[in-house]
């Protein structure tokens, strides 16, 4: 199922991400793609605090991963610099695991991923908007159902 959402500023996309992590379950599986700029981490800070993870979230892009702790752990990974070597690092254990994984450039390591996922897709229209083509597999259709209404 695959849905798309004009976002103007960023107050629509801090509720769109609080309306995403309304939805989170153990083992919730959130990939985000977009140009450098487009808002993935900014995307991730909100869905973050939505969880009630207090931390300041940033990009890894140098670390790869960074653990947020809270109710469900939140796996934050970038993986700008991977390419197809996600074993290497062994992302595995967190995309498999009970917390809440969101990766940033999930292309780059799409054959270590499970079918089913949630991915959001973020392009820059101008300064402050942005379109959210979302798209949902196997228990993530109805979520893409619910979020994108």
């Amino acid at each position: 199922m695959k849905r798309e959402i004009l976002i103007n500023n960023l107050d629509e996309m801090s509720e769109f991400a609080k309306n995403v992590g309304s939805k989170v379950f153990p083992g919730f599986l959130l990939c985000l793609e977009g140009d450098l700029g487009a808002g993935k981490t900014t995307f991730t800070k909100y869905f973050g605090k939505s969880m009630g993870i207090d931390d300041n979230i940033n990009s890894p892009t140098f670390t790869i991963m960074k653990i947020y702790e809270g109710d469900l752990d939140l796996y934050h990974m970038d993986v700008y610099r991977l390419n197809g070597i996600g074993a290497d690092y062994d992302l595995e254990e967190y995309i498999y695991a009970d917390g809440v994984c969101v990766i940033e450039w999930y292309k780059n390591i799409i054959n270590s991923l499970p079918t089913e996922k949630l991915v959001i897709e973020i392009s820059i229209i101008d300064e402050n908007k942005r379109l959210l083509k979302i798209e949902g597999s196997g228990i993530y259709e109805q979520i893409v159902e619910e979020i994108s209404n």
